[in-house]
């Protein structure tokens, strides 16, 4: 029975119609759609037996696997909120994220469980379950014991399918609330713009913490009743393995760099793909031009965040894909370019992005006021992206208005680096800045100061104390030590002198 407004209702249509396809083929064998929603309905009833009802949020940090998608989609069918988070979280960051969404049930791996139990009783979480990589633990062993069938919940279409943790300017996390119809909207748009039908065979290596695997790599397999090639994690000679076999390949542009770097990419093995698409991080032109070199297909960029899903995208039926380039506004969203104080820009003019449509977030879990100022008063959500529109609606980014670095696909605001990096003895001031990584697009690196002229500061020993606080990703690549920040007449530390001061610092041959 088809729900109003419910995500997984709409899929398990498809998983219903086309239980004897293949969802998922693993180094373990295939599971079926009808196997894959038997699963899903096990972790549904094993959930419910914790008590988690409607609206709870259901908190998961564990490794990539099947029985993780199938608490995904378990936590969609009960009416719960799904809360996934980067495996590469410290416990210190974790305290946070538990303490502020509050959830029912906390899934992580078994390794982890014994440091986060203390933590999660003091916020009242009420359960603690495991989850291994290789689909063991507490949770698989429950849902193990359940009916293979389970009631699907009906949910309005605003009503709340996930959260969604994303960096915060001033250093504090914000929760994204995401709705099913901000999802079901954006992947039915994809699965028509994409092209994608049952025939499609998608080479899934992306992690599925992150919009990019979780919503637009699942979603649009899943309602397209596609085939999922699935590695735990992108390996290029795996992917070049697989490609003969498949029809898509999502990524983010380290993957495509990477697969350039192997003397196995070649138009025969791609000959049977017909779309790559590269996004979470800018791609640059040289690579989107020596891909189609090397294997006669341009990589279709796309644009988006976690607040809104996917925004814009390079043509995939008709029309030129530009490199440098993110397309055009995707059907029924709407984008314009305007100042920081709201005034609309015409074309080519550079400001900020905005874009309104039903894939844009409902707000920030249980932040009122900054949700009020992200939002004009006609909708429009403030990306926070500096962009150009150009006559014919094609969008290019050309920078980013709030201080985020993005490395290898992920976000990382310097403030919350920053943060730690002052507490640390010996340090005066700190700058975080962003420069070119090869591999991962930007690399992090710290800029500090002395506090006091007898002060001594380690710089390895810097990132050793940072490694316990902050998820590896954030951890400063290099750490340099100046006498004085540069700063302007107001006192603003000038991060773009910084940037051109330390531009080749982790390209130059060390």
């Amino acid at each position: 029975m088809h729900v109003d407004g419910s995500l997984f209702s709409k899929l398990e249509q498809v998983f219903q119609t086309e239980s004897d396809r293949p969802a998922f083929v693993t180094g373990g064998g295939v599971v079926t759609y009808g196997e894959l929603n038997g699963r899903v309905s096990q972790y549904a009833n094993a959930l419910r037996a914790l008590g988690v009802s409607p609206g709870d949020r259901v908190m998961v940090q564990v490794e990539k696997s099947i029985a993780n998608v199938a608490v995904y989609l378990a936590t969609l069918k009960i009416g719960a909120v799904f809360n996934p988070l980067n495996t590469a979280y410290t416990a210190a960051e974790l305290a946070y994220f538990i303490g502020d969404a509050k959830p029912a049930v906390l899934v992580v791996d078994p390794s982890n469980k014994d440091g986060l139990e203390p933590v999660a009783k003091e916020a009242g979480v009420g359960h603690v379950e495991t989850l291994g990589p290789d689909g063991s633990g507490s949770l698989a062993s429950l849902a193990a014991k359940q009916p293979t069938t389970a009631e699907t919940v009906a949910r309005a279409r605003d009503d709340l399918a996930a959260l969604l943790y994303t960096s915060g300017t001033t250093g504090r996390s914000k929760g994204a609330m995401i709705t099913h119809e901000n999802l079901l909207s954006n992947a039915e748009t994809l699965v028509d713009y994409w092209g994608f039908e049952g025939g499609d065979t998608l080479i899934h290596a992306l992690p599925i913490f992150h919009v990019h695997g979780l919503f637009v790599a699942l979603n649009t397999a899943f309602l397209s009743a596609s085939k999922m090639l699935w590695l735990e994690k992108f390996d290029a000679d795996a992917v070049l393995n697989l490609m003969p076999d498949a029809t898509v390949l999502m990524g983010v542009p380290t993957f495509y760099t990477r697969l350039l770097a192997s003397d196995g990419l070649t138009r025969a093995c791609a000959e049977g793909m017909r779309l790559f698409v590269a996004g979470s991080a800018p791609l640059l032109a040289e690579t989107h031009d020596a891909f189609t070199q090397r294997t006669g297909h341009r990589i279709v960029e796309r644009y988006g965040m976690t607040e809104a899903g996917m925004i814009t995208s390079n043509p995939y039926h008709t029309g030129e894909r530009q490199a440098g380039t993110v397309g055009f506004a995707l059907p029924g969203i709407d984008v314009r370019i305007a100042t920081e104080d709201g005034v609309v820009l015409g074309a080519d003019d550079v400001g900020v992005l905005e874009v309104r449509g039903p894939n844009v977030f409902k707000g920030y879990w249980q932040m009122p006021d900054k949700t009020a100022a992200e939002f004009r008063n006609d909708g429009f959500f403030i990306s926070g992206d500096l962009a150009t529109i150009a006559s014919d609606g094609r969008v290019t980014i050309v920078g980013r208005a709030k201080d985020l670095i993005i490395t290898g696909g992920y976000n990382v605001y310097p403030k919350e680096i920053e943060t730690e990096l002052n507490a640390i003895d010996g340090i005066g001031e700190s700058a975080v800045i962003g420069v070119p990584h090869p591999d991962f697009g930007e690399g992090v690196v710290a800029v500090v100061t002395k506090d006091g002229a007898g002060a001594e500061i380690d710089a390895d020993a810097i990132v050793g104390q940072l490694a316990a606080r902050l998820a590896k990703f954030k951890q400063p690549k290099r750490v340099f030590v100046v006498d004085v920040l540069p700063r302007n007449a107001m006192g603003k530390v000038q991060k773009a002198e910084l940037r051109s001061q330390f531009e080749t610092a982790l390209t130059d041959k060390q």
